[in-house]
């Protein structure tokens, strides 16, 4: 698998990514970080314990974070729980969360396999 390959599983931006980080090492470098990331995490814990002041960082996080690596369907769905959280729940702010979790899993689906393949 290609890291254009995998762009393309998880629906990213492959030519965006490329054109800002002018290397496919440095793309690759950051994808595979993503997957160490806490934010995910902070923000599954935030929404259950319905801290959503701490559920808009996390968000916030990671919208930042898929606009620098064009993680584009995540970026869209992380914008849209992040402004809906902005001051506090909303009502549509438990389904933006619900395709958050839908674009993190394809993401690090995709950013795994990458990864197992380049391992062997």
């Amino acid at each position: 698998m290609t890291l254009q390959d995998c762009y393309a599983a998880f629906g990213g931006n492959y030519a965006d990514v490329s054109a800002r980080l002018h290397s496919d090492r440095l793309v690759q470098k950051f994808m595979l970080k993503y997957l160490d990331d806490q934010s995910f995490g902070l923000l599954c814990t935030s929404m259950a314990e319905k801290d959503y002041e701490q559920a808009f960082r996390a968000a916030h996080t990671i919208k930042g974070i898929c606009q620098n690596l064009s993680f584009t369907p995540l970026l869209n769905s992380s914008s849209e729980l992040s402004d809906a959280l902005r001051h506090g729940w909303t009502p549509e702010a438990d389904q933006f969360f619900e395709q958050v979790k839908i674009d993190q899993l394809a993401l690090t689906t995709a950013i795994q396999a990458f990864r197992e393949e380049c391992e062997v």
